[in-house]
């Protein structure tokens, strides 16, 4: 039985900071130098950051890549350390360097390019060809993937396995949405059991515009078994021993058959492991969050590096004393601290003392800085302006949004003059329904919970007062029925459907994408679904215009719902 000392190392990198990324790697492989580790892996296309879009159309970005990984080659030593990166030849290449004692002995090119959800990797990169080697590390074989390969059952994994592979190390940037850390396990789980193999799966962490990437890496032995695992929505240096066991008689009694696979090539590497006749360490699995949590700690960390990642270190939110600016404001606290969290309260005379409390007591209890600026003036001034040309018309939306606009203009004029970064506070189901004012409420850098769900706004905020031990955000904001206060007694449900019975139907419509006559098929109102496919259809225009937000569900705005805006397709 061969024992390999590995490092799976979880980095947030920065796509198209080269330098910088480098310098993370080998931060990283000094730890696992020190620690005695025979083998370091790093996520998909560690030295670019991942995805790195169309910087890869700049040829100039490609071979700056190519140089840094030759300067990170030259640093390396003992430790042979898989790195992701760009490689060129005729075309580009998502690939994974072998490297070990100065120089690259090994290179693989990624066989299977996703082009689905957020993912278009054919767009900039053609698939490898040809056998793969395998590199002999402290007596073991072993194989190189690179994310995508590692879900096709007859993919490179089941490949490499049968000519050989005693272990392949799959490097990742899998991006997270509610459920997928399970989705993964049971689909490694089948791949290292059905290829008799140990795996080694290593997750990029962090945040990347939409995009957050959670780590959690996974280790699994030769039956699917989980061996370790690395924390989520952390970075990482996780060191482990791996007992790699002989495999034969697993596969020779195999009811599918002996397998049939070529013997691949093999490159030596080192021959006995750096950490023999050491006590041998496995870390054990850290709790697995609950699904809540999560979803939590992914708006935290992609908030967080949207933010830094950017250059700003303040946030500015408007503070209304409802619900989602009130999740928005803790959440930025998290990720930037209060000390660098401003909120703004505007009241118009339709704002209800209570609100304006809340507002006051939610600050109170985050510790962040609350200003007022009452909107009332330039409100009046605006309407006094239109007056001739709205003169003898009844009022209506104009009016309301109005205010809201007002309100974006403050905001800016703050981020402006201070350099924050304004975070709006508008939700999936109001961005699905078109229930939010252009160049008002959506106006500002970073949408944080653009991808939530009204009802997972409810669920957010209890499982944060949970976690605190006491109401953090205040009971009376959470027991409120939700309204816009831009008209005397307005609610939310008077302009859309309660929102228990409008988030189902968005979730079968644009997540599910469902039509509108199957949605009703399934038992849903008829009536109702009809009139919330309008309104889905209707705000395809305004979504185009909202600023980016932490993805947290399957199918998210932006990338992954690509819609056309003028369609006649009736839902």
């Amino acid at each position: 039985m061969a024992r390999l000392r590995i490092a799976a190392c979880q980095l947030d990198t920065v796509v198209g900071d080269l330098d910088g990324n480098v310098e993370r790697i080998l931060a990283a492989l000094q730890q696992a130098e020190e620690a005695g580790a025979d083998l370091a892996v790093f996520p998909e296309l560690a030295v670019t950051g991942y995805p790195p879009e169309d910087l890869l159309l700049k040829p100039g970005f490609v071979a700056d890549n190519l140089k840094a990984l030759q300067a990170l080659a030259a640093r390396t030593r003992e430790c042979a350390a898989i790195v992701g990166f760009v490689d060129a030849g005729r075309d580009l290449h998502n690939a994974a360097a072998v490297c070990v004692r100065g120089r690259v002995v090994g290179r693989y090119h990624k066989r299977l390019l996703p082009n689905y959800a957020v993912f278009d990797e054919q767009r900039y990169f053609t698939p490898g060809s040809g056998p793969p080697a395998l590199f002999e590390i402290a007596g073991v074989r072993v194989g190189v993937s690179i994310c995508e390969d590692a879900w096709s059952p007859n993919g490179p994994v089941a490949e490499q396995a049968a000519g050989g592979a005693e272990l392949v190390a799959n490097l990742n940037a899998s991006p997270y949405y509610a459920g997928r850390l399970a989705e993964r396990e049971r689909m490694l789980a089948t791949r290292a059991a059905d290829a008799s193999c140990a795996l080694v799966y290593v997750n990029q962490v962090g945040g990347q515009d939409e995009l957050v990437f959670d780590g959690a890496s996974l280790v699994l032995d030769e039956g699917g078994r989980v061996v370790t695992a690395g924390a989520q929505f952390t970075e990482q240096i996780l060191i482990f021993d791996l007992e790699v066991r002989p495999v034969f008689r697993k596969r020779l009694l195999d009811p599918r058959g002996r397998y049939a696979g070529v013997p691949l090539p093999v490159e030596v590497v080192s021959q006995s492991s750096r950490a023999a006749g050491q006590p041998r360490s496995v870390p054990p699995r850290p709790a697995v969050l609950e699904p809540v949590g999560e979803v939590y700690s992914a708006l935290v960390l992609g908030t967080r590096d949207y933010v830094a990642k950017n250059g700003f270190s303040d946030v500015v939110i408007g503070l209304s004393g409802g619900v989602d600016s009130s999740l928005v404001a803790t959440i930025a606290a998290d990720a930037v601290g209060h000390e660098h969290v401003h909120g703004v309260a505007m009241p118009s005379r339709y704002s209800s003392e209570a609100s304006l409390s809340d507002a006051t007591r939610l600050a109170d209890n985050l510790g962040l800085e609350l200003r007022t600026i009452p909107i009332e003036a330039a409100h009046r001034a605006l309407l006094e302006m239109l007056g001739p040309s709205f003169a003898g018309l009844p009022e209506d939306l104009t009016e309301e949004n109005l205010q809201s606009r007002v309100r974006a203009v403050l905001l800016m004029a703050l981020s402006n003059k201070f350099g924050w970064i304004v975070l709006t506070t508008g939700n999936k189901s109001e961005l699905a329904t078109g229930y939010s004012t252009l160049y008002g409420d959506s106006a500002g850098g970073f949408a944080v919970i653009k991808d939530v769900p009204k009802t997972m706004v409810y669920r957010l905020c209890e499982h944060r007062n949970r976690v605190e031990g006491r109401d953090v955000i205040p009971r009376s904001v959470l027991d409120k029925p939700p309204s816009a206060e831009l008209r005397p007694g307005q609610r939310d449900d008077q302009s859309l459907p309660p929102y228990e019975l409008l988030d189902p139907i968005l979730e079968a419509y644009v997540v599910g994408d469902l039509t509108a006559a199957e949605i009703i098929e399934a038992g849903f109102d008829a009536d109702l679904v009809r009139r919330v496919v309008r309104l889905v259809d209707r705000a395809e225009y305004k979504r185009r215009q909202n600023p980016p937000g932490v993805r947290v569900t399957p199918k998210a705005f932006g990338k992954d719902r690509r819609l056309p805006i003028t369609s006649r397709y009736p839902g």
